[in-house]
């Protein structure tokens, strides 16, 4: 008899739940959502096509309307914090990143998930904290020194290591998985622009490198906590279970990696940013300490690392599908070449580009741009929601729950791109004229470098290590993937090809001069 008490309540309580969740569901956009699963189950069977599918999502709330907002929800947690509201409107992201931006912070399960990794620094830090980091940096990197600097780095990294990595696989036929590469290349040049010490990574050998395996598992790991919920990472990091065991070993290693660079910088300050960060204040007026310092350094190698590599894969994967553009951009190459080092095309390729060549490539930066509408390197970015809101398209956020806006998908709507947004075609990026890169006149139709207060600082320095190296690479050889390779997305924060750019190199005879048939004749 006791028992029926209890049936009664558990009885009346399922069925409040099932009515709350019926009056919720109704008001949610988007995907089927579940009772006590929400939208685990369709969550997980697109997994491995998240972007495409959340892309899919928007597209039909909204058709050809701006409306492009839907709800996910995991409403078993019956709080805000399980519901997360994905948005492509541009005018949304503009209310997010600008109008309203105190009122979409990191947020707290952001900010504890990464802490243990970046600390407090420019990327993981809201406020006060955020902004004297952000007016420091933002002094650094308008400075000609430190473009100069970047490009010293990209030019030797290229011409003393990438050169001679795959003028041999073209010489012995062999494929090179470029983004591996790429990667090498990016994470070299950003730890040399940081602090001064470069790990070395693209070498012949492709050696293993501590910091750089011990900085990939500690990211890897750190973004898994983003997929659990935060109790049961913290009962791992607790007792020291599973992945959060890995997770600090790997942290351990980066840590003393970091003191080592940042005791030797101390001892002989140089030109990069660490160097230029000693002798700031922070708020209270004091240097920064090296604890901090570490963090600052940590969140520059890994904003500046995955972004410019993975765009350069996808750039690379789309030139080769596309012979035409291909050969605009290596005529572009060769024709800024001829007038800045005569018609003798051997001293084309002894030097990489320098700073004032590389500003001069107009289709190229085009062609960049053109790829990171398609395949932006952070496709999924995620705030929080301070106060209730109601977004420029009616859509109402409450406190506690999560807003995304999909970079990736915004790309893709043809309200927005126009009939053609699926197509590669960087002429949407030229003036009329044809001499000038012309961004969209609403900035927020391309967020790929964030907008807002919080624009990515290093988008020119991007720019100018990203056309050096297609430069280098396409000026010289003519790339083909390795038969039966597919480019697949990684699921990831950062977009990854999962089974990396499989290709083969064929030198490229450059024939009589910079034209568009004889540059592409190989």
């Amino acid at each position: 008899m006791e028992t029926l008490p209890i049936l009664f309540t558990l009885f009346g309580a399922t069925f409040l739940y099932l009515f709350w969740f019926y009056l919720l569901a109704r008001k949610l956009t988007g995907p089927t959502v579940w009772p006590f699963v929400g939208s685990l189950p369709v969550l997980f069977m697109n997994r491995n096509s998240i972007h495409d599918w959340i892309t899919s999502n928007l597209r039909a709330t909204g058709g050809s309307s701006t409306y492009q907002t839907c709800t996910l929800a995991l409403p078993f947690l019956a709080r805000k914090q399980g519901l997360f509201t994905v948005t492509c409107n541009p005018k949304n992201i503009e209310h997010i990143l600008r109008t309203r931006f105190d009122n979409y912070p990191k947020g707290p399960t952001w900010q504890a998930a990464f802490h243990d990794l970046l600390g407090e620094g420019i990327f993981n830090s809201d406020g006060e904290t955020w902004l004297i980091q952000r007016k420091t940096a933002a002094l650094e990197f308008t400075t000609r020194t430190l473009r100069q600097a970047m490009a010293r780095w990209v030019n030797r990294t290229i011409r003393n290591r990438l050169w001679c990595i795959l003028d041999k696989a073209a010489k012995d036929h062999i494929a090179v998985d470029l983004q591996d590469l790429l990667l090498r290349l990016t994470f070299d040049n950003i730890c040399g622009l940081t602090f001064g010490k470069d790990p070395e990574t693209l070498s012949p050998e492709l050696p293993d490198n501590p910091f750089a395996k011990a900085f990939d598992n500690a990211t890897e790991g750190t973004l898994q906590r983003l997929l659990y919920p935060s109790f049961l990472w913290r009962l791992q990091k607790t007792f020291g279970l599973g992945a959060e065991r890995q997770l600090e070993k790997s942290l351990r290693v980066v840590e003393n990696y970091m003191n080592e660079a940042i005791v030797a910088r101390k001892a002989t300050p140089s030109d990069d940013l660490i160097s230029r960060f000693m002798n700031k204040r922070d708020v209270d007026g004091n240097h920064f300490p090296s604890a901090v310092l570490q963090r600052i350094a940590l969140n520059f190698v890994l904003a500046g690392r995955d972004t410019s590599s993975v765009a350069l894969s996808w750039f690379f994967y789309l030139v080769m599908n596309n012979p035409l553009i291909e050969a605009k951009i290596v005529g572009e190459i060769s024709t800024v070449l001829k007038s800045t080092r005569g018609d003798d095309q051997r001293l084309w390729l002894e030097e990489p580009l320098v700073f004032d060549e590389a500003d001069k490539l107009v289709y190229l930066k085009a062609a960049l741009a053109e790829t990171l509408r398609l395949y932006p390197s952070v496709p999924e970015d995620f705030k929080y929601v301070v106060n209730d809101d109601v977004l420029p398209d009616g859509t109402f956020v409450p406190a506690g729950s999560t807003v995304t806006y999909s970079i990736y998908s915004v790309g893709r709507m043809k309200s927005i791109w126009g009939e053609d947004c699926m197509e590669f075609k960087p002429e949407r990026w030229i003036s009329a004229d044809g001499n000038r890169f012309e961004p969209p006149k609403d900035g927020y139709k391309f967020v790929a470098f964030n907008a807002g207060p919080r624009t990515c600082l290093g988008k020119d320095l991007a720019y100018l290590q990203m056309k050096s190296v297609a430069s280098a690479v396409l000026l010289r050889y003519r790339l083909s993937p390795v038969p039966g390779f597919r480019a697949q997305q990684k699921m990831s924060l950062t977009l990854f090809m999962k089974n990396g750019l499989q290709v083969y190199l064929h030198p490229r005879q450059l024939g009589g001069g910079p034209g568009l048939v004889a540059a592409t004749s190989a």
